[in-house]
Order: structure tokens, then C-alpha cells, then sequence
């Protein structure tokens, strides 16, 4: 007889890996560009000497419009990264939700899906909630990571069904959040839009159960702990950062399909 290890102890894995990557995350924030740099791009002539017209020639291009001043309040990502005790906060909350959320699965093969989210949604709700952004070096690269360790998981299992929801929930979970920024830009960025396609091609894996908890649990803790922070002044009430209640939802999405918790 086949003894199957018990489903916390998958939990307990995921969260020691998750602990490892929690302490790098104030390194890979301290390297982030801040907005508006371009690392690719050529260094600019100091001065541009007019030259005599020609007859008949056409005018010469204008000159580029210069880009648009950095945020003078925002807090640079060097010093976000020198806060203190960041490692060990950062893998102590990251440990807690790659825990929660592998022993919830049990040993399932995407387990590496969770662990690295736990760690890359520590960074991102960390950076979006000092900054309210979304830093596009922390969101892009995950869909990369997400997408592959997807497919790993997809070699073992050989299911379709869930590949192709995890394609679907991307581009319908995006398809939302964009209208609703189209809408009323005000009242979501575009970095949550960019967030939402990741957690929608994450959760479509497990289906449309744990889309649909994780996209409204997002919504519906934005707006009851966010109001409630707006009213004690932690936050402010105009505008507050929303990528974290996402990625709180995505615990909860996870949670919501057929738990391993005997508590659940």
C-alpha cells in the first residue's frame, strides 16, 4: 500500500521555501528602476548645434518632448528596501500564505505556483502599498514565471481542461479590471489592471470557483478594510493602494477549492 504524505507537510515546504524568498525581497526591490528611467536607453547629446538651413529641405524633427518629472513624493524603491526588518517580515508573511496555501492543495504539482506568488505578492503589495504602484519589473516577470511553472504542472497532470481555464480566467479576469479602469481610471491604476490577467491565470488553473472568490474577495476587502482605514486615517480616503486586497484574494481563491484544511 501507497502511503500518501500528509497535506501539511506540503504546507510546511511551501513555507520554508517561501521563508528563503522572503528574505531576498528587499534585494529585489532596492534594484528596481524607478519610474519614468529607462535603462535601454542612449545617452543624449549635451547640446545640438542648429545647423544653417537649406533651401527646398524639409524641416528638421522636432526635438523629443522630455519626460515627465518623477513623483516628488514618492519614496524611492532604495529606501523602501533599507526599511528595517524587511527580510524577515517579508518572509515571515510570505511563509504564513505559501503554508496556508500549499497545505491547502496538498501535493499537487503547482505547488511552486503558490510559493512563488506568496514571495512575488509579498514584494508587489509591499512596493504598491508605500508607493501605490505597481512596479511593471515585479508584474511582468511573474506571468513569465506563473505561465512556465504552469506548464510544468500541466506535463504531470495532462489536463486541458485546466490549462485552458487558466488562458481563459487570464484574459477574462483582464478583461474586466480594464473595462473598469477604462471606465473610471480614478478608481483602479493600470498596474492593477496589468496584476489582474496574473491572478486570473493562476486561480483559472484550479477553475472558475476559485476565480470568482479571489477576484471578489479582492474587491470586497478593498472596499470594507480600505474604508475602514480611510476613516481612521491610515490611508487616504481619495485613493489607496489595491494590488495587496488583490493578492490577500488570491490566498482566499485558493482556499475556496476543495481545501486539504481540516479546519476549512
Amino acid at each position: 500500500m501507497i502511503v500518501t504524505p500528509d497535506p501539511l507537510w506540503a504546507g510546511v515546504l511551501c513555507a520554508a521555501v517561501a521563508a528563503v524568498g522572503g528574505l531576498a525581497v528587499p534585494r529585489v526591490i532596492g534594484l528596481l528602476p524607478e519610474p519614468g528611467s529607462d535603462d535601454d536607453a542612449e545617452p543624449q547629446a549635451a547640446s545640438v548645434v542648429a545647423a544653417e538651413p537649406v533651401p527646398g529641405a524639409p524641416p528638421p524633427p522636432a526635438a523629443p518632448a522630455p519626460a515627465d518629472p518623477p513623483d516628488p513624493d514618492k519614496v524611492p524603491y532604495a529606501e523602501l528596501a533599507r526599511a528595517p526588518r524587511l527580510g524577515l517580515w517579508c518572509a515571515l508573511v510570505a511563509a504564513v500564505a505559501a503554508g496556508v496555501m500549499g497545505a491547502s492543495r496538498g501535493w499537487q504539482p503547482d505547488l511552486p505556483v503558490w510559493t512563488f506568488l506568496a514571495v512575488a505578492g509579498v514584494a508587489m503589495g509591499y512596493v504598491d502599498w508605500r508607493t501605490r504602484l505597481l512596479p511593471v519589473r515585479l508584474v511582468v516577470p511573474s506571468y513569465v514565471v506563473v505561465g512556465l511553472l504552469l506548464l510544468c504542472a500541466f506535463a504531470v497532470e495532462r489536463d486541458t481542461d485546466q490549462l485552458v481555464g487558466a488562458l481563459l480566467a487570464w484574459a477574462g479576469v483582464f478583461a474586466v479590471f480594464f473595462v473598469l479602469w477604462f471606465i473610471y481610471p480614478r478608481g483602479l491604476g493600470y498596474g492593477d489592471v496589468r496584476l489582474s490577467g496574473l491572478i486570473g491565470m493562476a486561480l483559472g488553473w484550479l477553475g472558475w470557483s476559485a476565480v470568482l472568490v479571489g477576484t471578489y474577495a479582492g474587491f470586497l476587502l478593498g472596499a470594507v478594510i480600505g474604508g475602514v482605514l480611510a476613516l481612521m486615517r491610515v490611508v487616504d480616503r481619495r485613493g489607496y493602494p489595491f494590488g495587496p486586497f488583490m493578492l490577500v484574494g488570491v490566498v482566499l481563491g485558493v482556499l475556496a477549492d476543495g481545501s486539504h484544511l481540516p479546519w476549512l
